[in-house]
């Protein structure tokens, strides 16, 4: 059994190097069949390239600075491991692509699909604790992936990751081999009023990128069966998990079973960290985890850097999260640099390094 290594609040000192061979970075979008849902899903997939591409940035909109890609680019020569991203809950996929540019550099293919019911636009609180559904997407991805006759010759079946961000860290979670109680989950959001819990009880909700009220959420009502199923898919190896959401809800049992490497990562310093997602104690469970923390972070430091004037723009849109405002005097660029190295550090020493 590995030893607990803990990194609190660590600042940016592992150096990048991942590689000697820096990729352009690929991007592509497709539609994968996902049966469970009985619909297609939105995926954007971002690769070590070759030749050809066009110039394009990636998530950029009013709000958020965008990330060069070259679309459609082929695909570099070679087999790469895959690692699949999971968004947090009302985001996008393409709100990862700062940190999958820089995992495609370094030699990953990375693959992340739109959640529907949990993404921009497209978000309910009844959706959102159905993480069996964000499982079944991610495993969808692999099916895909390793079929595809195009891609099934890139991909390393035997090197597969997932790396998730809140509720997007809760289905890596799953998906790793963690299981979630639903009494433990309901008593959680008895009394905590914030973040998931205060979703519930909003009565609110985004359908057709507009907002609808909608019943509150009674958590105790959900399918428990479902809720507590196991989610595990065994061709996942190893796992990074960022502010993981449903952090007082999983089984202890069922994170000292799982034999795979589980990387935890929070975002601010100790005494900051949110209830709802606080994962030093999950990764002291695990018996292949670590964990490490950010400082001067905050939950929303995960989001892509916001453009000058992004922050009145949300204001006018009746936002009412600092979604552009992080906690120190550390700009977003440089806790997205010490994000990255964490990230790589994880995964090329659990993907890369171990085979």
């Amino acid at each position: 059994m590995s030893p607990l290594r803990i990194l609190a609040s660590v600042m940016f000192t592992v150096a990048f190097t991942a590689s000697s061979q820096a990729f352009e970075v690929g991007v592509r979008e497709m539609s994968v069949s996902a049966p469970e849902r009985g619909r297609e899903l939105a995926v954007t997939v971002w690769y070590p390239a070759g030749a050809g591409g066009e110039p394009v940035l990636v998530g950029n909109n009013r709000v958020f600075k965008g990330t060069p890609a070259l679309i459609s680019a082929s695909i570099a020569s070679g087999r790469f491991p895959l690692v699949l991203m999971s968004h947090g809950s009302g985001s996008r996929i393409q709100g990862m692509s700062w940190l999958a540019t820089e995992l495609a550099k370094a030699g990953f293919v990375v693959a992340g699909p739109d959640h529907p019911g949990t993404t921009s636009g497209d978000s309910t609180p009844a959706d959102t604790p159905k993480l069996w559904e964000r499982t079944q997407d991610l495993s969808a991805l692999i099916d895909r992936f390793t079929a595809d006759p195009e891609w099934s010759g890139v991909i390393d079946t035997g090197r597969i990751g997932v790396l998730g961000f809140s509720l997007g860290g809760a289905a890596a979670m799953e998906i790793a081999g963690a299981r979630a109680n639903l009494d433990a989950y309901a008593r959680y959001c008895d009394t905590y009023t914030k973040w998931d819990c205060a979703w519930y009880a909003g009565g609110r909700a985004y359908v057709n990128d507009e907002a609808v009220q909608v019943d509150k959420v009674d958590l105790r009502a959900i399918d428990k069966a479902r809720f507590e199923q196991s989610n595990q898919d065994r061709r996942v190896k190893s796992a990074v998990l960022i502010d993981p959401g449903l952090a007082q809800a999983y089984e202890r049992q069922s994170l000292k079973e799982i034999t795979i490497p589980m990387n935890f990562i929070n975002l601010g310093s100790t005494g900051t960290i949110p209830k709802a997602v606080i994962a030093d104690r999950l990764a002291a469970l695990a018996p292949y985890g670590t964990y490490a923390s950010v400082a001067d972070a905050v939950h929303f430091s995960f989001l892509p850097e916001c453009k000058e004037g992004g922050p009145d723009l949300l204001k006018s849109l009746g936002e009412v999260d600092p979604i552009c405002q992080d906690a120190g005097g550390r700009s977003r660029a440089d806790i997205h640099s010490e994000l990255t190295s964490l990230v790589l550090d994880a995964l090329q020493r659990t993907l890369k390094d171990r085979f």
